[in-house]
């Protein structure tokens, strides 16, 4: 394992406890772990991850998530063990060797076909496919020293063809657009409208399926799903250029609405427009023009700036030619999609107009009484609610929904601008938010969801530590920690050989 180096703690932490806050509670070895200036902001993030785990692999494993407050389990995502499918990357990355054996020696005993709960083609290709193509890519390339055993190596391409391949008939449409809930023990679907972005963002994975497997099916399915996306019919569906609405009917491909922006139920569309471009752009060149379509209709007729805060630009939602001034911490990822668009087309425009968005987000973090920016927050002046008018002359916006459910987008975005613009503010950022969520959502055994954001301490735990905590919050905050510039991280000069699906999980581009 190499050794991150060593950060100096800013001035403004420095009475921090980084990994841990001093009311965690002792479960064995963890909870006593103490860091004092200079702090190892690296490996204080490892700590965190494998404190996160040992609660988790004590707890749940090998059950979906981990309930910290009570020493419990969920299976919100089939029972297959999401948590060690999303962590196998973060684990890689950071070097931490029994975790990854643990996690892939498991892999090969899961069975697809059985679960008692409905499957989501979506999530359960962000989070299971995708951890584990990463996980392929990983160790039969340039971490192939992390695995004991390489039989578990070839189980996990072996098993995203077992998986693939049980959610293969959601395509079985007059249309070719997949059905998104799947029910493995009646090989029936819920036969409901799907989504953009539950449509959108199966491509990327699919297609570096094919691509290793050799068989080209994989791809050929989400080829056809996608074309309904990029020509939306009707034309009411796509109010401003590039920008359509959100729920599609499988069984004709249209649109059913002219409802969206870059938040939840759309957001991953738009970055796997760029991405799959990325992963391969002699296969993808379209893709690539529909996400500047969008980029460009975006800047035009989304950028909106608060009434008491100009110096703030936030991407507004729409509803045909009506736009609403509200957003989500879901859509804080667009700033670091914006910059990733900038690098990869060499637009400066792109980057400055990603970072602003950055700088917005990054208010709604820097406003509350922890310091964690809420789910859902708004900036009309007309709709201010009456116990907000201070909060919102002072910061400008207000608070429509107050949690946080471990969510890693502003990190995420703090992650893109550092690795594009090599300024320090943005990992300072990161580390900041990294201490504040680790001081409000520690309890138990782990990490908890919170319930408000703008009270001291959050509000109470909802008892869900969600498995992207694993594969995003804590490998982007690792990652813009770590002063390297190993293949995996995006590339300061927009020319990348690994992309990253939406579960922050990378895969090798085509041909690298």
């Amino acid at each position: 394992m190499v050794r991150p180096r060593v950060w100096a703690l800013s001035a403004v932490t420095l009475t921090v406890v980084a990994a841990l806050p001093a009311n965690a509670p002792e479960h064995g070895a963890w909870g006593k772990r103490q860091y004092a200036p200079p702090v190892d902001r690296a490996q204080a993030v490892i700590d965190t991850f494998r404190l996160s785990w040992e609660g988790y692999y004590q707890y749940a494993f090998p059950n979906d998530e981990l309930h910290p407050v009570t020493n419990t389990y969920g299976n919100s995502r089939n029972g297959w063990g999401a948590s060690a499918a999303d962590a196998l990357s973060t684990a890689l990355v950071m070097g931490q060797k029994d975790i990854v054996n643990q996690i892939i020696a498991y892999i090969p005993t899961i069975d697809w076909s059985v679960t008692s709960s409905t499957v989501s083609l979506f999530e359960t290709t962000i989070r299971y496919l995708g951890g584990m193509l990463s996980g392929y890519d990983f160790l039969s390339g340039p971490l192939a020293h992390l695995a004991d055993d390489p039989a578990h190596v070839t189980a996990l391409l072996t098993q995203s063809i077992n998986l693939a391949n049980n959610m293969s008939y959601a395509f079985n449409t007059p249309s070719g657009v997949p059905y998104n809930l799947l029910d493995f023990t009646s090989g029936g679907v819920r036969p409901e409208p799907n989504g953009l972005a539950t449509v959108g963002t199966l491509i990327l994975e699919w297609t570096r399926l094919s691509d290793l497997s050799g068989d080209p099916s994989y791809a050929a399915l989400v080829a056809r799903a996608e074309a309904y996306l990029l020509s939306p019919s009707p034309a009411s569906a796509e109010p401003f250029p590039g920008l359509p609405g959100m729920n599609i009917d499988p069984t004709t491909g249209e649109f059913l609405d002219a409802y969206g922006g870059w938040i939840g139920g759309a957001d991953s569309f738009y970055e796997y427009l760029l991405k799959t471009y990325m992963y391969s752009p002699s296969r993808f060149a379209s893709l690539r023009d529909r996400w500047e379509l969008a980029a460009d209709s975006t800047i035009t007729f989304l950028a909106s700036q608060p009434l008491t805060r100009p110096d703030l630009t936030f991407a507004a939602m729409y509803n045909g030619t009506q736009v609403f001034r509200t957003s989500e911490h879901l859509a804080c990822f667009d700033g670091g999609n914006f910059i990733l668009g900038g690098q990869t087309l060499g637009s400066q425009r792109y980057i400055d107009f990603g970072l602003r968005l950055v700088d917005g987000c990054r208010a709604t973090y820097a406003a509350t009484a922890t310091s964690i920016g809420p789910e859902v927050f708004g900036w009309d002046a007309a709709r201010v609610p009456a116990d907000q008018m201070a909060f919102f002359a002072r910061n400008g916006f207000y608070i429509l929904s107050p949690g946080y459910q471990l969510r890693p987008e502003v990190i995420e975005s703090y992650y893109y601008a550092y690795r594009a613009t090599g300024d320090a503010k943005y990992r300072e950022w990161a580390w900041e938010a990294f201490v504040a969520i680790n001081a409000t959502t520690r309890v138990g055994s782990g990490y908890s969801t919170i319930n408000d954001v703008n009270v001291p301490g959050g509000g109470g735990f909802a008892d869900m530590m969600e498995s992207f905590w694993f594969a995003e919050v804590l490998k982007y905050s690792y990652l813009i920690q770590v002063d390297d510039d190993a293949p995996w991280q995006v590339a300061r000069d927009g020319n990348n050989t690994w992309v990253w699906n939406t579960e922050a999980h990378p895969m090798r581009v085509a041909g690298a």
